[in-house]
């Protein structure tokens, strides 16, 4: 069994460069363009993106596992920084403002990675688990009433996300993100 040998520098800057590319490109919404189009736009060849990524999927999947990373990485900033309740708030604030202001990468990643049920679970399980240590610190500490748990802040997000785009949904999801982060009495 051969180890694999560590990236070298130069490689993961390519790497890096092309999914930052690729984000801006899907969060525009333009995730039908031509998957060789995505070199260039990265400042790399042709061989450099095929050789990191050998599909439009592929790219796709790296891609959304360095979204479901950032989220799982706030997560623990604001657990690190804030009291718990105060850090859950902050983050689903976040995921609020996340999902307004790059409502487009969430649907071009919704679109290309249809057919890819398995990596959505993969991040779905990795965000459960960030709000679960949220939710478990904030009722621990006494500041979220203890009958709240992460199954009803998950429910919460996913009708956040569902209602993306329609009349006045911001201020919706704003409102329930404050019931929902509301202090214990």
């Amino acid at each position: 069994m051969t180890a694999s040998r560590p990236i070298r520098a130069d490689a993961a800057r390519n790497r890096d460069a092309i999914i930052a590319a690729a984000r801006a490109a899907f969060d525009r919404g333009e995730f039908d363009r031509r998957f060789d189009d995505f070199a260039p736009l990265a400042g790399v060849g042709t061989g450099t993106l095929y050789r990191h990524f050998p599909t439009r999927e592929a790219l796709a999947e790296a891609v959304y596992r360095g979204e479901v990373a950032a989220l799982r990485d706030r997560a623990r900033h604001a657990l690190d920084t804030e009291p718990p309740a105060q850090a859950l708030a902050t983050f689903l604030t976040g995921y609020v403002h996340l999902l307004a202001t790059e409502a487009g990468l969430a649907a071009t990643l919704a679109t290309l990675l249809r057919h890819r049920p398995e990596v959505q679970a993969e991040g779905a399980l990795a965000l459960e688990a960030a709000v679960a240590e949220l939710v478990a610190a904030a009722v621990n500490d006494g500041g979220v009433p203890a009958e709240l748990t992460a199954g009803a802040v998950l429910m919460a997000l996913h009708g956040i996300s569902a209602s993306v785009g329609r009349p006045g949904w911001e201020a919706d999801a704003e409102a329930l993100v404050a019931v929902l982060s509301r202090s214990a009495d």
